[in-house]
């Protein structure tokens, strides 16, 4: 049976005590996880020229003699002197540090699949967060209880039932917030089977175009705020390094991306949720969104869309309400091809939006026709794959 886990975000309202503690709990996961970060290279890379060496001198590797790096060890490791040499991690939870060096083995794990890039050391006020198991605190009402802190007071109440299984706390935008994850007991109510199936095209200058010739614009959030982030920039490149002005203005520009992160967020669930309310089969493009962005004249647009939160989002919902998601391959001439008689248009342009068929004579629109192409050649299924 599916395991259905959905996390939500609640904003925190800490007293200035509190605030004091998740930035120092944040900063004890920071440091661990560099920490680990380095020892994890310091140790491939003693394993590096120790294999090297055999080889040079034709001798066989002793495994004894290999560090062999994994988080478990790191773990262990640093609990042998972290309170001799930190002692400030006495004060937080445990976690702290032990959750961050696992989601350092994570990142590995990630890593060595393909699945993302080298880990990255984290920053000071950018990556101001720390994890905790479910054994290491509670929810009651609208309220948390963080272990060495005691109850923090929440804006609104959990809302899903069944078992907790973690929670991060991390800032963003000027303000703190908890992430629970929670496996659901009982399932949603399901979304009911329409029998009607949708093609997708994304866009730049509209979000999506559908098979039936519906086009869904986008709020474009970073667009609309350009001119307010480009003065924010300004102001805070022109404040002094370390100065109360300047951490003023740092507050003011993060707080802003947040809010454009929240208009493009709440854009996307309102237009997925409709699509899996309307439509059983939901077939998109798989996009190269990383090469997308190498196009300079175009990457601003392509990022304001949110095409990969577009997808994450429409396939855990398609897959929480029994619906498909499929999509066709990345190379797949969905624009250049006729949904008439499929013949391929290869001088068509990017600014071209309307051209005729050579063979049939059909005026195409080509986003509509894009959308006509994806829906019935897709046979890729993204919720099992």
């Amino acid at each position: 049976m599916s395991r259905f886990i959905r996390g939500h975000i609640i904003e925190l309202m800490p007293n200035n005590k509190q605030a004091s503690h998740f930035a120092q709990a944040s900063g004890v996961a920071r440091l661990s996880y560099n920490w680990a970060l380095r020892e994890w290279q310091r140790q491939y890379k003693a394993d590096k020229e120790y294999r090297d060496q055999c080889e040079y001198y034709d001798v066989a590797v002793n495994e004894m003699l290999l560090n062999r790096p994994k988080e478990s060890k790191l773990r262990k490791h640093l609990n042998t002197f972290k309170f001799e040499k930190y002692p400030f991690m006495k004060k937080v939870t445990k976690c702290a540090p032990q959750l961050a060096i696992k989601q350092l083995g994570s990142a590995f794990d990630r890593f060595f699949n393909g699945k993302s890039g080298y880990p990255k050391p984290r920053k000071k006020g950018k990556d101001d967060r720390f994890s905790l198991s479910n054994d290491q605190f509670s929810v009651k009402g609208r309220s948390i209880k963080i272990p060495n802190l005691g109850w923090v007071k929440m804006t609104e109440n959990l809302r899903y039932k069944g078992k907790i299984l973690s929670a991060k706390i991390f800032k963003q935008g000027g303000k703190w917030f908890v992430s629970i994850a929670v496996e659901l007991t009982q399932i949603e109510k399901l979304k009911p089977k329409t029998g009607l199936s949708i093609g997708v095209d994304l866009g730049v200058s509209n979000l999506a175009t559908l098979s039936n010739g519906e086009v869904i614009p986008s709020n474009a959030p970073l667009k609309r705020q350009l001119a307010k982030l480009r003065r924010l920039n300004k102001s805070f490149s022109r404040k002094k390094k370390g100065s109360q002005n300047r951490e003023k203005a740092k507050a003011k520009l993060s707080r802003l991306h947040y809010k454009i992160v929240c208009l493009r967020k709440n854009n996307l669930h309102q237009v997925t949720t409709d699509l899996v309310t309307r439509f059983d089969v939901i077939a998109i493009e798989d996009l190269n969104v990383k090469g997308m962005l190498r196009n300079r004249k175009l990457a601003r647009a392509i990022s304001d869309m949110g095409f990969y939160e577009f997808k994450r989002q429409l396939i855990y919902k398609a897959k929480q309400h029994g619906k498909s998601v499929l999509s066709v391959g990345r190379f797949f001439p969905s624009s250049k091809m006729c949904s008439c008689c499929g013949e391929l248009n290869q001088s068509l342009t990017l600014s071209a939006r309307e051209w005729k068929c050579l063979v049939c004579q059909t005026i195409q629109n080509r986003d509509v026709n894009a959308s006509i192409n994806i829906l019935r050649y897709a046979d890729k299924d993204l919720i099992t794959a």
